[in-house]
């Protein structure tokens, strides 16, 4: 089992040390493991070059057989622990997402689901994938693209400016969106999942000649949730989600500037693996996470006004 599992590992990383890393233990382990299921099969795993590893034939046909294996031995495990009456849900979202719209929402479904313990782990990706993790479902965002998974859309999302109050107080109040130029902006690193002020400034029909000076200084900020802190503290304007922010807006801790309509390109979905789609504990977080998501649209469809 030891070798097959490291067999497993070593052909995901191509690196018997980022393999002995994995399974914490020591690299000499990992090449006699290997060196053993060589041995033992006549067949020859993988070429050792000096600063890489390379599957050969016989290790690119071995390798998802061993995978397989593992995933199906950890799925069955999982099942029998669910049939047993009490279950961990283990769930990828976004990490802004998260904070801000899934964690203040999640005591109800522990309400209705008491015997499903939700294991939240949080990651930025543009491609969801389940390879390697240990994972039931993913909260993703994306155009719905999901081939050899089940998906399942949730809601899409409105982007706009947003600052505190007081940050009017004293700066003024923008008339147009091209005002906004003149405002310090709260800008962000690249993030695939984020609304930058360049989209929005382009769907309000504000040209690149104007805005593009306003976004080439100042603090950039790596997730969203910075971004609305700075925000918070009355540091600047800045781009969020209306799944982010839409209760601040409602208690007034932030103020939406502009009413305007502005969907943004991507939408939350929730995706899983097709073998564990079924699962009753997916199954029951699938319903109430799309039950949650029209309240949340329904809400921000009933409430918005203009700032």
């Amino acid at each position: 089992m030891a070798a097959l599992r490291a067999l497993e590992v070593a052909a995901r990383r191509l690196s018997f040390t980022r393999a002995a890393e994995e399974l914490n233990v020591t690299q000499s382990a990992i090449s006699h493991q290997i060196k053993h299921l060589e041995e033992l099969w006549d067949v020859k795993l993988f070429e050792r070059h000096p600063r890489r590893l390379e599957l050969t034939a016989a290790g690119a046909a071995l390798a998802p057989v061993a995978r397989d294996f593992f995933t199906r031995l950890d799925r069955t495990l999982d099942d029998l622990a669910e049939d047993s009456g009490h279950t961990a849900l283990q769930v990828q979202a976004l990490p802004s997402f998260a904070v801000k719209w899934l964690v203040p929402r999640l005591q109800g479904f522990r309400d209705a689901h008491p015997e499903i313990d939700v294991w939240i782990t949080t990651l930025v990706e543009e491609q969801v994938s389940f390879e390697g993790k240990k994972l039931d479902a993913a909260i993703h965002m994306s155009t719905g693209d999901y081939p050899d998974l089940a998906s399942t859309f949730l809601m899409g999302d409105q982007v706009f400016p947003v600052c505190r109050p007081r940050f009017l107080e004293t700066h003024g109040r923008p008339e147009t969106p091209a005002d906004l130029c003149r405002f310090p902006l709260l800008l962000r690193s690249h993030e695939f999942s984020t609304p930058s002020w360049e989209y929005w400034f382009d769907e309000v029909g504000v040209g690149a000649e104007v805005y593009g000076p306003a976004l080439t200084e100042g603090t950039r900020y790596p997730d969203s949730n910075m971004a609305i802190q700075a925000a918070f503290e009355g540091q600047g304007v800045a781009m969020a989600r209306s799944a982010h922010v839409w209760d601040d807006i409602v208690s007034g801790r932030l103020v939406r500037l502009f009413d305007i309509e502005c969907a943004f390109h991507l939408s939350y979905y929730l995706v899983s693996p097709l073998d564990r789609a079924d699962r009753p504990s997916v199954c029951a977080f699938r319903d109430w996470l799309v039950k949650e998501s029209k309240r949340s649209e329904a809400e921000y469809a009933a409430e918005a006004q203009p700032a």
